[in-house]
């Protein structure tokens, strides 16, 4: 099991393939299987993903104010030393596009492009998404996660986001069967609150190739925030894939397809 150490956390992470240094990030409470499993790297591609603070196999939680986007990204420029990679095409799902536009803010002459995948935050905190998580987080602190589970099946919370897309409900009562759950709750109350960027003005100044990909039918991800991203960027590029819960193989095969086209476009 590949690890590296950094800040007194050991890092797990996983790649395939070889060329092209790409880091693929995971969401809030997923782990490498989750990138792993909806994008294959083409030849000529070396996949890398690593387990966030408070996720997946890194141990131990670490510090609290460490679980930030910030933080993740500073977590982010440690991975690429520890693999003596200069510079690297970085991406991710919903937090792990956030942690990667901060890096493409941060470490700009690191990154050789941007990916953001069903992006869940836009300008400043995602307000709306730290309601829900922070509620996750006080049932699974006081009542733990069988019974924090139940009690959230009954909230307006639940009922809500099960109205639009029964998959993005899902994969909030999902949190409550995260290992370690309890002991790694505050990052569904830290995390959510952070920003990746503090105004659109910061989007226009990354230059990097951009690849935005966004679904409708989706609370936790707003089709908008995606659209308004590549709005933003000068050199991205806009796709819709179709929501999970409308057909998840669907969504798999097309996040597939444009991500490796986007690849051999600009970097084989």
């Amino acid at each position: 099991m590949p690890q590296f150490n950094y800040d007194g956390l050991s890092f797990h992470y996983r790649q395939q393939g070889a060329g092209l240094a790409f880091v693929f990030q995971h969401g809030l409470g997923a782990d490498v299987a989750q990138p792993l499993s909806l994008f294959a790297p083409p030849e000529g591609v070396r996949m890398i993903a690593f387990d966030c603070r408070a996720h997946g196999e890194t141990q131990p939680v670490g510090a609290p104010e460490k679980l930030t986007l910030a933080g993740f990204a500073d977590d982010l420029s440690a991975f690429l030393d520890h693999l003596a990679i200069d510079r690297a095409v970085v991406g991710g799902i919903s937090m792990g596009a956030a942690v990667a536009l901060k890096f493409a803010r941060t470490c700009a002459d690191r990154v050789l492009g941007l990916i953001q995948s069903r992006p869940a935050w836009l300008v400043g905190p995602n307000y709306e998404n730290a309601a829900r998580f922070s509620a996750i987080a006080k049932l699974l602190l006081e009542l733990g996660p069988v019974r924090g589970k139940q009690a959230f099946l009954h909230t307006q919370t639940y009922r809500s986001v099960q109205a639009e897309s029964p998959d993005a409900a899902a994969s909030l009562c999902g949190q409550f069967d995260k290992a370690q759950a309890v002991e790694r709750a505050a990052r569904l109350e830290r995390i959510p609150l952070a920003a990746s960027v503090d105004s659109m003005s910061d989007l226009r100044e990354i230059i990097a190739p951009t690849l935005v990909l966004a679904s409708r039918h989706d609370p936790i991800h707003p089709y908008h925030f995606g659209d308004a991203i590549a709005q933003e960027i000068p050199r991205a590029e806009f796709h819709e894939i179709t929501a999970k819960c409308i057909c998840s193989q669907m969504h798999a095969d097309e996040m597939q397809q444009y991500i490796s086209a986007f690849l051999k476009r600009n970097f084989l």
